[in-house]
């Protein structure tokens, strides 16, 4: 391994000791260690090296409460403050908001859509032509008022449920459907909110508002994607959820929108404000929040999580409307919904999940690869080494400026991408993402997940 030697030449003059055994990198610099499942074969940047161990070493002023624990799953890659694939955990009294920036509960979920593949087929071009309608053309119409608003910050997903006005996209659901599958999406009910945390425009008290945020997928690597059923794994699993050879499904990811940077934004200010004068800044400039600040957070993060739901419920329900629409059957259900950036208290500790995934033992995840490659429905083994996670995906081989300049390169699949921008569709190409096969097998040979079921993209769309 060439380029172990390479990198430890590069990250000992940063003062990081590093070693490879076994399928993991192991770091360790003054006041901070990790560990790192990664394949020998897969990429490893110098600055996510750094992004964690910097992110491992986050304490309190007085250094009473910090990290515990830190670790990273095989899609790790530099992120903003923090790299995605980071997990951390901290003392339950301390949290670290730019660990998870302002891409709160960004998240998965997963569909049935009750079609097989030769009837997707069939029908190929009209979904398409109504999905685009929707999806990308701004072609929707979700009014809700400021008391549902309210209700969903202050009470939960169920208090909103009761509040839905019978008009736009509301006249049509299946409300019930909705609170039944509250069920499957993953840690959403143990989140608590708050209404002053949110934007005013949202919750100041007016009858009807058409939020433009809301059902919209935002930039980055969001995305809703039809995919078929290619392989069963583990034929009971997937019986039980619902999944069958050539059965059509919708993988929607995306997350918080303008709620998750308004309270990520103004959360990771007030950490910086609130040091204590006197003690010597951060050379990371990563700050910590502690005691009653960190609660206030935690309320905070809840809000923009149940924002989520809501914009993921909305895209769901607006592809139910339009496959209805196309084919007359409206038969699907939602399988798992699971956020990837998120603060949870679990044995104990807040434990940071940055682009990666709560992998509790039986707890389904889900593990997309890009457009031209498989996705994987799974099962977490719940590893306590690995803290209880999994990754969110294959992590980005290419960041987006260089991914726009690259050659195609080979798909394990032939690729179809509906977007309003060229751009996009080369920033997000396969090239641009780690093969996920071996991110998969990685996390198999640790003990992290076993794979349920894998899925080969048909279309995907991007805002």
């Amino acid at each position: 391994m060439s380029h172990l030697s390479r990198m430890q030449k590069a990250l000992r003059r940063h003062g990081v000791v590093l070693s490879y055994e076994q399928g993991v990198y192991h770091l360790q610099r003054a006041g901070a260690t990790a560990r790192l499942l990664l394949p020998p074969d897969l990429p490893l940047e110098e600055k996510a090296v750094l992004q964690l161990l910097a992110l491992a070493s986050v304490r309190s002023a007085d250094g009473r409460w910090g990290v515990r624990d830190a670790c990273a799953t095989p899609d790790f890659h530099p992120g903003a403050s923090a790299p995605v694939g980071t997990v951390v955990a901290t003392d339950p009294e301390f949290v670290i908001p730019a660990s998870i920036g302002t891409d709160i509960a960004c998240g998965m979920r997963l569909l049935t859509t009750g079609l097989r593949l030769a009837q997707f087929e069939r029908h190929r071009a009209a979904i398409i032509d109504r999905l685009r309608a929707v999806l990308l053309d701004n072609q929707r119409d979700v009014p809700l008022s400021s008391r549902a608003f309210c209700a969903l910050f202050d009470a939960g997903p169920r208090a909103l449920l009761e509040q839905l006005p019978a008009v736009g996209i509301w006249r049509q659901v299946d409300r019930q459907r909705i609170v039944d599958e509250l069920t499957a999406c993953v840690g959403l009910e143990g989140n608590r909110g708050a209404a002053r945390y949110v934007p005013e425009a949202l919750v100041g008290g007016r009858e009807l508002l058409r939020d433009p945020q809301l059902g919209t997928l935002g930039s980055g690597n969001h995305f809703v994607e039809l995919q078929c059923v290619e392989a069963v794994l583990d034929r009971h699993a997937a019986y039980a959820a619902g999944l069958a050879l050539d059965e059509v499904v919708a993988m929607i990811h995306t997350g918080s929108r303008t709620v998750g940077i308004h309270v990520g934004s103004r959360w990771v200010a007030q950490a910086q404000a609130a040091w204590p004068a006197g003690y010597k800044h951060p050379v990371s400039g990563l700050y910590g929040l502690a005691g009653d600040m960190a609660q206030a957070y935690l309320t905070a993060m809840g809000s923009a999580a149940r924002y989520a739901w809501l914009n993921r419920t909305v895209i769901t329900e607006l592809i139910r409307q339009q496959l209805r629409a196309v084919t007359g059957l409206d038969n699907s259900r939602l399988v798992v919904e699971v956020a990837h950036n998120l603060i949870a208290c679990e044995q104990g500790m807040n434990i940071h999940r940055k682009g990666a995934t709560p992998a509790h033992a039986g707890q389904l995840a889900l593990i997309p690869g890009s457009m031209g490659d498989a996705s994987y429905l799974v099962s977490g083994c719940g590893d306590p080494h690995w803290l209880h996670s999994c990754s969110h995906g294959a992590g980005r081989r290419l960041r987006r400026q260089a991914a726009r300049h690259s050659e195609p390169a080979a798909a394990v699949y032939d690729w179809h991408c509906v977007t309003l921008r060229e751009s996009r569709r080369m920033e997000e190409a396969p090239q641009a993402y780690k093969p996920v096969a071996p991110v998969i097998e990685a996390q198999v040979a640790a003990g992290l997940i076993r794979p349920l079921v894998r899925l080969r993209p048909l279309v995907s769309f991007k805002a």
